[in-house]
């Protein structure tokens, strides 16, 4: 290895090891921290992000990165991913990264507090100053078109709005008139799945369920928390997080979206730990593989008929029904307030409320004053319903208390991409209702591994998208997807 590829590979393992920290702060003080300790946690976090930008952008850095000759495929990629990350953090000033993520440290527990209470004002400040960070941070990173793209690209490498415009463009429309058709059928009981679950069974049966997928508890845990999630510092240690809610599903669809970020986390080629190679590409493709297991497989009528009597046994007062009762039961579809526990239908919709207001708040167009108002005007329009407190309202989401602005649209990227992707599985892997009803998860994990997981963050993700499936993003999939699976639930052509 040359010296300065050494030299910079070096100084990757020690930001590395700095944003590792960071990382399990933030984990711990969203599972296991008390809430005084949030004002002592933000000067932490704020520190270490400092240092580590500073270690990442330093002139060392740069000229190692220059002067680096590479070996191997995997050092070109690895030199391109390093340019791409100085390119953008070179132009955000240091100290606006520190305050953004003391911010965060302290956001955090002010939304936590703010939604327990149902009380925007104790939230406002702060998101306040966000958002006006997220501008500040647009204006340095520089765009061509619109300040929403330079927020977007950082999480979605190459995306603009138009590409998000023209995805919810090709799927509003459709998934509207669904959900019209279904409101016109009998409603699906779902009674049974509310009630009073003992959360030690439960998460017994969630962690059965994901062990049973693929996710490998030798590298990887799973903890509560207010709103589940995902981390990991490296192959060997991915932490998944749930919620344990009235109604049953909340934790088990929690448990099996979180273990899909994390199997593609722990899917990762060991030599490529901390390094900016290891890991999941992008959020969209990220989410592909949530969605992937939650919906497509975890809602699937073979994965109940292989764990219905399992959940059955953890809770007899369930013995009452089918697997077939059950699985229509998961799968019903009505609109509701919780975009975490949203029927596929009508989840889209919940996104397009937050890119629409993230948009109108970053031009000035929407005071944060009236974000409530905005948030209920634009439920009632698009779902019908209207949230009766911030809590369920404009409160509902973790990600603005943490700064993360032009986020969400990649959660419907992640639904898209999640149908095209089973469609290229399918035709390589075969019949995949009876693997899954047989337990026989290794042939559609190993698929995911060959296609998607091991290569990390080696290609951009449009390419790792073409690459495994062949075509670009294609919202045709997602949609005929959906029509065959609803239309036989309810009966009827869609």
């Amino acid at each position: 290895m040359s010296l300065p590829l050494e030299t910079l590979k070096s100084r990757l393992y020690e930001v590395d090891a700095l944003n590792s920290a960071i990382g399990m702060m933030d984990w711990d003080q969203q599972t296991y921290m008390p809430p005084g300790g949030a004002a002592a946690r933000a000067e932490h976090v704020g520190l270490l992000t400092k240092l580590a930008h500073e270690r990442f952008v330093a002139e060392e850095t740069q000229g190692a990165l220059e002067a680096a000759t590479p070996e191997r495929e995997d050092d070109v990629a690895l030199l391109r991913l390093v340019r791409r990350q100085l390119a953008i953090k070179t132009k955000i000033p240091a100290t606006l990264v520190a305050e953004k993520s003391r911010l965060s440290a302290l956001g955090h527990e002010e939304w936590v507090q703010a939604r327990r209470e149902n009380r925007f004002d104790l939230f406002r400040p702060t998101l306040q100053r966000m958002f006006e960070i997220a501008r500040e941070e647009a204006e340095h990173l520089g765009y061509e078109r619109d300040v929403y793209d330079a927020l977007l690209d950082q999480y979605e490498e190459g995306a603009t709005t138009q590409d998000v415009d023209a995805m919810f463009a090709a799927v509003r429309e459709p998934q509207v008139e669904m959900v019209r058709q279904i409101a016109d059928r009998p409603e699906v009981d779902d009674s049974a799945l509310y009630g009073d679950w003992d959360v030690a069974r439960q998460r017994e049966f969630t962690e059965q369920i994901v062990r049973a997928v693929g996710f490998d508890f030798e590298r990887g845990r799973q903890d509560t928390a207010p709103h589940p999630f995902c981390a990991g510092w490296s192959v060997g240690d991915i932490r998944l997080t749930t919620r344990y809610q009235p109604f049953i599903g909340a934790a088990i669809f929690g448990s099996l979206h979180e273990a899909g970020h994390g199997m593609y986390e722990q899917g990762s080629p060991a030599e490529w730990d901390r390094l900016p190679l290891s890991g999941g590409v992008s959020l969209g493709v990220h989410e592909s593989q949530s969605r992937l297991w939650e919906n497509i497989v975890g809602r699937s009528r073979p994965f109940w008929r292989r764990f219905f009597p399992a959940l059955q046994s953890q809770f007899p007062s369930l013995s009452g029904l089918t697997s077939e009762d059950f699985y229509r039961a998961v799968n019903k579809v009505r609109p509701s307030f919780i975009r975490v526990e949203a029927d596929e239908l009508t989840y889209n919709l919940h996104v397009i409320v937050r890119y629409e207001i993230e948009r109108e708040l970053l031009t000035e167009k929407l005071r944060i004053d009236d974000l409530p108002e905005a948030w209920n005007a634009k439920y009632e329009s698009y779902l019908g319903i209207r949230p009766p407190s911030d809590s369920l309202g404009c409160l509902q989401d973790v990600h603005w208390s943490m700064g993360s602005i032009g986020y969400f649209p990649t959660y419907s990227m992640g639904n898209v991409l999640s149908y095209q992707i089973w469609a290229a599985l399918r035709k390589d892997v075969g019949d995949t209702d009876a693997l899954i009803e047989a337990g026989s998860f290794g042939p559609i994990l190993g698929w995911l591994q060959d296609n998607i997981y091991r290569h990390g963050s080696k290609y951009p993700p449009r390419d790792l998208i073409e690459r495994a499936t062949g075509e670009p993003m294609n919202p045709s999939h997602y949609l005929q997807g959906l029509r065959e699976k609803y239309g036989a639930l309810y009966g009827f052509a869609i």
